[in-house]
């Protein structure tokens, strides 16, 4: 096959042992070749505006730019970029951070090598693909209350462990504008006290534990 007619990617993670799996999986392809690797996204936006790739492949938590930072970031200089998240993360609030950036699909690590491969060709052709189970917790994610900003920064307090009066000094409100906003919180989480909330919030993922 002729270099014009490969798939050309850049394979973004901060996992040396990881990207080098990667790699030999997609250089293993007649069709695909690897032109470039990066381990964090600041550097993946300077490849990509060196190297043009058709794909990305990109880890979604890195240090300093994270994956939805970066593509968000690539997107807007590069609206036709076709990012494929490959992740270790499978929480719904992730899957869903990263498809409203814009990411063409959201990958596990622990997918099959074929998945993998049929993925990158299908995206390449300009298809959104996702797995069964990945689309199931898009679509469960899809039924729960969209969080404003301000209950975001209280519910990331409520699972730090502050009380009502240290967030209201942190976010410089009223407590009675902290109850207000935990009371709508409960009712979006579905959840009757704190502690479920915080549950609520690490198991979807709208909260990370780091």
């Amino acid at each position: 096959m002729k270099a014009k007619d490969l798939i050309k990617l850049i394979l973004v993670d901060d996992h040396p042992t990881f990207r080098m799996g990667l790699a030999a999986l997609v250089e293993s392809q007649p069709d695909m070749s690897v032109i470039a690797e990066a381990g964090d996204g600041r550097a993946a936006i300077e490849l990509f505006r060196q190297k043009k790739p058709d794909v990305v492949l990109m880890d979604l938590r890195m240090p300093g730019l994270g994956g939805v930072e970066t593509i968000l970031t690539l997107l807007q200089e590069f609206p036709a970029a076709r990012v494929i998240v490959v992740t270790t993360y499978d929480l719904d609030e992730d899957i869903h951070r990263a498809m409203q950036a814009g990411a063409k699909s959201y990958l596990l690590k622990d997918m099959s090598r074929e998945q993998i491969i049929e993925t990158i060709r299908a995206v390449h052709r300009g298809e959104n693909k996702l797995p069964p189970g990945v689309l199931n917790r898009l679509e469960e994610r899809a039924k729960r209350a969209e969080l404003t900003d301000r209950e975001r920064e209280v519910l990331q307090l409520v699972v730090k462990g502050r009380s009502n009066k240290e967030i209201s000094t942190e976010l410089f409100i009223s407590e009675d504008t902290v109850k207000y906003h935990l009371k709508t919180l409960f009712t979006k989480l579905g959840v009757q006290d704190r502690t479920e909330a915080a549950i609520s919030a690490i198991r979807h993922g709208i909260v990370h534990l780091e």
